[in-house]
């Protein structure tokens, strides 16, 4: 079992960033992959980004790219996603989401967090 607690979200605004972080729970969290996905008011939960149980590759939606980073520090325990230049239409609740490969769908994932909201206004 993982169990996630997703922080850092908040208001920000337009052009502003902010650091999202999820810890997890459990000796196992090096063994999984983990992914960021938002869901905005109204729409379905969709794929931010993903990052391997080693960091050492990662992969994003397009919506995202150059914009967001995501890390992880396996001593810590914790996954990171850096988002800078926000616009509104990133206004979502943000989950973290743990499982055993590094994909972009919803269903790959067996674990998730409640969420932390970020709201950009327009």
């Amino acid at each position: 079992q993982v169990q996630l607690v997703e922080s850092g979200g908040g208001l920000v605004q337009p052009k502003g960033s902010l650091r999202l972080s999820c810890a997890a729970s459990g000796r196992t969290f090096s063994s999984y992959a983990m992914g960021w996905f938002r869901q905005a008011p109204g729409k379905e939960r969709e794929f931010v980004a993903a990052i391997n149980w080693s960091g050492a590759s990662a992969y994003y939606a397009d919506s995202v790219k150059g914009r967001f980073t995501i890390s992880r520090d396996n001593a810590k325990n914790t996954v990171y996603l850096q988002m800078n230049s926000l616009e509104p239409v990133y206004t979502a609740v943000y989950y973290c989401a743990a499982g055993l490969g590094l994909r972009n769908g919803v269903g790959s994932y067996d674990y998730w967090g409640q969420g932390t909201p970020v709201t950009v206004p327009s």
